[in-house]
């Protein structure tokens, strides 16, 4: 079955075609098992290829749930209460090869992509791979070819095609997310994936 009958099938928009074609063909990602792992990830990270950027928009609360080091007071967390970029900025200073608060690194690198780019190191690395300067211009990673490409070089960074021939979606969740956010939906939208693929 070809891969634009299966993108229809698992309601992903025409335009991701091309740029899941050149993205497979360039990482290997070669086998229904490896694209149904890669697009079932994908499908949770950006709301079925809806959202391509990390909303930062937090309530105060939120902010002390989701980074209570960060936020270990009411009266910490206020001033960022809401604040998209402020918030990047402090959670995502002085990691990821961001500089401090001041710089603003934390909101300019900020997550983007289908797998959500984030922290200046991984702009850096992706832009050294991919011969494409979104370090200087981070909005590229918003369109359709580039936020698809940058989830190949970070799938292939992470070496997930060997952990997608293996089922393990758990360590395959960590390595993209760093936990285990969302496990189960990611594991229902690949397990869909699988099936359509496999048909």
């Amino acid at each position: 079955m070809s891969l634009a009958l299966n993108l229809a099938r698992l309601k992903i928009d025409i335009k991701w075609l091309q740029p899941l074609e050149e993205t497979f063909f360039r990482y290997e990602i070669n086998t229904p098992l490896r694209q149904a792992a890669f697009i079932g990830q994908c499908q949770h990270e950006s709301a079925n290829f809806k959202v391509l950027q990390e909303n930062m928009n937090y309530s105060a609360a939120g902010l002390m749930k989701t980074w209570p080091s960060r936020f270990p007071t009411l009266e910490v967390a206020q001033p960022y209460h809401r604040k998209p970029e402020k918030i990047a900025n402090k959670v995502y200073s002085g990691r990821m090869g961001n500089g401090n608060e001041e710089s603003g690194e934390g909101w300019l690198y900020h997550g983007r992509g289908i797998i959500q780019l984030t922290g200046k190191s991984n702009y850096m690395m992706a832009s050294d791979s991919l011969k494409e300067d979104f370090v200087r211009s981070p909005d590229l990673v918003l369109t359709p070819r580039w936020a698809v490409l940058t989830a190949g070089w970070y799938w292939n960074k992470r070496s997930l095609n060997m952990v997608a021939d293996k089922k393990d979606y758990t360590d395959m969740t960590k390595k993209i997310n760093g936990g285990l956010i969302g496990l189960s939906d990611r594991v229902a939208h690949i397990n869909q994936a699988v099936a359509v693929f496999t048909a």
